[in-house]
């Protein structure tokens, strides 16, 4: 419960209207998108400004309360369960495009702002926004941040690291710090910027954003590849890079999650395939054409059983929705779905999913893989039932060792999806011993009292790692 003087004090700066402690506020904001984690909070307060921000700050680091930032809660690795209690921040009463700017193509943005609303606004000015996280119609600009959210896109023109410029951000004991601005090169000291992005909300609570905006493409085309080869497909995504073609979007399916797609949304796919690639490209017309030609003949030289180009923007968009429907299609089978991210280099594409398959089937498991095949990085999805205590340790004992598999080949257990809770115990696997004290160190020099988004990034006990050997 949240200290009596503490509330009061919020209420003063808020209003008791935007300082809520009643049940139904206080389970609402106890879980995310993360299934099976859920704890309650102490309170939830819905701030207008950064300068109310900053004052709730002051007041929670006064009488050592803990935070939490929050956007529309859609990330999947417990990042804004309230694990120890303390008051959530909503971040949506701060959703303004504050200025886009034409001269120096960014926009200034607050964070409760949606993703989607965002990138179709600047698209009417003939601008373009290319990160595009499948949650992109629910998310928020300031939740994409904290994660550094990747997407369809992110092969060709990277993640939400890549257009963030400058931020305005307030500490854990209220002081406001903004880092960065509308440069296109600043090396004025440590880049706090790109150190704030992905940081899941445990060094500041981000109120402003600016974000670099690019040209839109003039001319887009998508394809569709069909394989009954795994490896063949996996083959094609290496050839495609090594002949110098970027795809704005290269993205496969494994033969489960086709047929569950197709299931869904009704494309009449072959269900004997293996695995199907989805390839879209854009830029200058002459080129789009030249390069699509280019991975046709790439695709027939590995193989593939089936091509095809979409014949108009309608068909294009259908195949695209399809893909980011994958995790919803699959959440149609069983009564709980656990979407994890992995990634290893492009070549080691088809050696994950086949270590994929293998696990699952070891440990009796239904796993269905898709992703962005262009960059490595792949969502094993598992379909089961957090009643059966048994199936579930099951499952938690095979993404263990996926997270396994995709260091030993050369790879990191989350690629977009963010450490939180979910991955806290093995990312000392990646980042050795040495790396967590670094990081610690520099949770601490923020935030020395541990109030921003505690028990998530660093676990209490690393995992034992195992290196699990085929067979």
């Amino acid at each position: 419960m949240l200290k009596e003087e503490a509330k009061r004090e919020l209420i003063s700066i808020l209003g008791s209207e935007y300082v809520k402690d009643d049940p139904q506020s206080l389970v609402t904001h106890s879980y995310d998108g993360t299934p099976m984690l859920q704890s309650l909070p102490d309170a939830v307060v819905y701030p207008s400004s950064t300068e109310e921000v900053s004052q709730i700050m002051k007041v929670l680091s006064r009488h050592r309360i803990p935070v939490v930032g929050r956007g529309s809660g859609t990330n999947l690795c417990g990042g804004t369960v309230p694990v120890q209690g303390g008051v959530v921040m909503v971040m949506h009463r701060m959703n303004r495009i504050v200025e886009v700017d034409m001269e120096n193509l960014t926009a200034t943005v607050q964070p409760g702002l949606n993703t989607k609303q965002f990138s179709t606004h600047v698209e009417s000015l003939g601008l373009f926004y290319p990160p595009d996280p499948s949650s992109m119609s629910i998310s928020t600009i300031g939740g994409n941040i904290a994660e550094c959210s990747g997407g369809l896109r992110g092969l060709k023109y990277g993640t939400t690291k890549d257009y963030v410029i400058g931020l305005e951000a307030v500490l854990a004991n209220g002081d406001i710090i903004r880092t960065g601005g509308k440069l296109m090169k600043d090396v004025a000291g440590y880049d706090l910027t790109k150190l704030l992005v992905g940081s899941e909300g445990t060094l500041a609570i981000i109120t402003e954003a600016i974000l670099k905006l690019v040209p839109p493409p003039k001319y887009k085309k998508t394809m569709i590849a069909m394989y009954k080869d795994l490896y063949g497909a996996a083959r094609t995504v290496s050839k495609i890079i090594e002949n110098r073609i970027i795809p704005a979007t290269l993205e496969i399916l494994d033969n489960a999650t086709i047929r569950v797609v197709d299931d869904f949304a009704k494309l009449g796919l072959p269900l004997d395939m293996e695995a199907i690639l989805i390839i879209e490209q854009d830029g200058d017309e002459e080129a789009v054409e030249r390069d699509i030609a280019v991975i046709t003949e790439v695709c027939k030289s590995e193989n593939a059983d089936q091509l095809s180009v979409a014949a108009s923007y309608e068909e294009a968009e259908k195949l695209l929705t399809a893909r980011r429907s994958a995790f919803t299609a699959l959440a149609r089978l069983r009564p709980t779905t656990i979407l994890e991210d992995a990634t290893v280099p492009r070549s080691k594409i088809a050696d994950m999913v086949i270590e994929i398959n293998r696990i699952a089937k070891k440990h009796e498991v239904q796993i269905s893989t898709f992703g962005h095949a262009g960059d490595g990085n792949l969502h094993p999805t598992a379909t089961t039932d957090a009643r059966n205590k048994e199936e579930i340790e099951r499952v938690e004992a095979a993404f263990e060792e996926i997270f396994e598999a995709a260091i030993r080949l050369g790879g990191t257990i989350t690629g977009e999806h963010g450490v939180g809770m979910v991955k806290s115990p093995y990312l000392e696997w990646k980042v050795g011993p040495a790396g967590i004290e670094v990081m610690k160190a520099i949770k601490s020099s923020f935030d020395p009292h541990n109030l921003l988004n505690p028990g998530k990034v660093f676990a209490k006990e690393t995992r034992k790692r195992v290196v699990i050997q085929r067979g």
